[in-house]
């Protein structure tokens, strides 16, 4: 089992400005899975009951001169902390900038080390900065990889997290959302989402004492949309949100306020914007984000990230 790579300066800028500390705010582990193709950091997907996410990268978005190989069809994937992962990033850029003569380059690679102390060698992925004149390395312990078979469960697990709902609405701002949010947390932990087809985004909290929502209409629909009735136009948002599950023209479903207050962390990763979409048969919240090629309104393929939040039960707050 071998990996290692160079990082490219765009990949050292989205890694260290953007994602790690995005991916930090999700949840303290991921996994990080190594393809032929691809590089992806992963929260959840293979238990807990958090919020899951998918970042996933192009290998040369990130990397040059990428080498990958194992016996699970050159796949890798360990666990590691997206902390520690970032600190020694952070240090391997500015050791890269000390030096000052525009050579320095940061390699990467998985190794196995004898800790002080023990008799037992431990996996880590190691950070070599290398310049003209010195180079430094600094080990992050990871996990014993994946074996084969929870290999093949987590790329299951990907694979059923790639399933997308049949109608996403385009939010709001990130100010106008984390104001909504700051408001509701503050009433209740257990928060009501609906999504219509004719681009309706209605949240709300209730309480034994008091309900307070808001609602967005009239976003920008993808997938399945329709035409919203012109009779309804007069009536409450709940009452049109209840008229449209009826006709099977929206969803609603239960999720935790601190789950999406935490999904609403994954703006530090500066995505150009984001849709909610409710998943077949009401299976979890999905935010996915949306990233254009700088400089145009082109979506980026080679970057992809959204969060799945799980579904509560409203019986169990």
């Amino acid at each position: 089992m071998k990996f290692k790579a160079f990082l490219t300066q765009d990949g050292v800028n989205l890694l260290d400005k953007r994602f790690l500390p995005a991916l930090d705010k999700l949840g303290r582990i991921c996994h990080v899975y190594l393809t032929p193709d691809h590089a992806m950091f992963l929260h959840n997907l293979l238990g807990g009951d958090g919020v899951q996410s998918v970042a996933q990268f192009k290998k040369d978005v990130l990397f040059r001169d990428y080498r990958i190989s194992s016996q699970n069809a050159d796949r890798i994937a360990f666990a590691i902390d997206a902390a520690l992962l970032h600190r020694a990033l952070r240090s391997a850029v500015t050791i890269q900038t000390q030096a000052g003569d525009g050579t320095a380059s940061i390699q990467i690679k998985l190794v196995k080390k004898l800790p002080a102390g023990s008799r037992n060698s431990a996996p880590y992925l190691t950070f070599e900065t290398k310049g003209l004149r010195s180079a430094v390395v600094q080990d992050v312990p990871i996990s014993k990889p994946l074996s084969r078979t929870d290999v093949l469960q987590l790329q299951s697990a990907l694979d059923a997290a790639q399933d997308l709902p049949r109608t996403l609405v385009q939010v709001p701002d990130l100010a106008q959302m984390q104001n909504l949010v700051d408001r509701l947390k503050n009433v209740g932990d257990l928060l009501a989402v609906a999504i219509t087809q004719y681009g309706d985004l209605h949240l709300q909290v209730s309480t034994s004492l008091i309900t307070v929502g808001s609602e967005f209409r009239r976003l920008r629909v993808l997938g399945v949309h329709a035409n919203a009735p012109v009779g309804d136009q007069n009536l409450s948002a709940p009452t049109r949100t209840e008229m449209a599950i009826q006709r099977g023209e929206a969803l609603s479903i239960h999720v935790s306020m601190k789950h999406l207050a935490r999904s609403l962390q994954c703006h530090l990763a500066k995505p150009d914007c984001a849709f909610y979409g409710i998943a077949p048969q009401g299976a979890c919240l999905m935010v996915i984000f949306q990233f254009f090629i700088p400089g145009t309104r082109l979506t980026d393929k080679s970057i992809s990230f959204h969060c799945r939040l799980p579904v509560l039960d409203p019986g169990s707050s």
